[in-house]
């Protein structure tokens, strides 16, 4: 089954202002940010997560899967495989560009719509199983997205499942560290990392009848070393490329500096190379 976008949806974000954030505003700029780089670099490392994701999800051959804020389309294809009817949506056409590029190489029919995860396309209940793996994570409006994924998601045993890096682990300690040197202007948002712990998703996925299931995990990456890893994160991560590009130069070195360090602090190898745990939560929430 084909599942075309809903072109007239009244779920726009587009001049919702909460308090002093100006959503769309931030919308935007985030889309930029996320543009910037080749975030499919990065996520050829966090490719088990999404096969070990679907695979606690269990989608089962011909059901509807959405893949939410699917970047190069990792959970998307992982789906894919199993024969289920499936979409991917993102706001970064690139992104999405690069995933059907990926699905046409293996031979895989599915789906690569542009959209945001805080006004997903497509009608209520649409799908069996709704996917992200650090994706969702990063809406701006963290409600407003919790709700999205709730609305299209069938309920009576529709499941929402989610791969979320924690506060604690390496990543959640990385951005912390990057938005140190964001502008003192920047909106204040509830951390992404919210999404990566038991009570925040309670909170934010909280439904009738809903039932939860966690499990920490970690997924290593690997690089030739230290300095590989910080000049790969530093050329193609988003987030990294953007902030970057705000500051002068000893602020630049400042940040290099702070990222070397935390990646050091995590590696385990002791070869030179680099093998880095990096801990998530994996969240699969059953609908009644």
């Amino acid at each position: 089954m084909n599942h075309q976008p809903v072109e007239n949806m009244d779920h726009s974000a587009s001049h919702q202002v909460l308090g002093n954030t100006d959503y769309a505003a931030v919308t935007k700029n985030q889309r930029q940010t996320w543009a910037s780089g080749d975030f499919a670099v990065i996520a050829l490392s966090i490719v088990p997560v999404a096969e070990r994701l679907v695979e606690s999800a269990n989608p089962r051959a011909g059901q509807r899967v959405l893949d939410v804020a699917c970047g190069s389309g990792n959970a998307a294809l992982v789906a894919a495989r199993r024969y289920c009817d499936v979409i991917g949506v993102d706001y970064v056409p690139s992104l999405l560009e690069r995933a059907r590029v990926r699905a046409a190489a293996e031979g895989l029919s599915l789906q690569f719509d542009e959209g945001d995860a805080q006004a997903l396309p497509y009608e209520n209940e649409s799908f069996d199983h709704v996917l992200s793996t650090f994706g969702v994570m990063f809406a701006p409006d963290q409600p407003r997205a919790a709700r999205e994924l709730l609305r299209v998601c069938r309920r009576g045993g529709g499941k929402i499942s989610l791969a979320n890096w924690t506060p604690e682990g390496a990543v959640g300690q990385m951005f912390r560290a990057v938005a140190s040197y964001a502008p003192t202007n920047s909106p204040r948002l509830a951390p992404p990392s919210r999404w990566g712990t038991e009570d925040g998703i309670r909170e934010l996925l909280a439904a009738p009848s809903a039932s939860f299931a966690f499990t920490r995990r970690t997924v290593t990456q690997h690089y030739r070393s230290v300095a590989h890893a910080v000049d790969s994160f530093r050329t193609n991560f988003g987030p990294i490329v953007r902030t970057l590009s705000t500051l002068d130069s000893a602020r630049q070195t400042a940040l290099i500096d702070d990222l070397t360090a935390l990646f050091a602090l995590h590696n385990r190898a002791t070869d030179g190379s680099l093998a880095a745990p990096l801990e998530y939560l994996e969240t699969i929430v059953t609908l009644g």
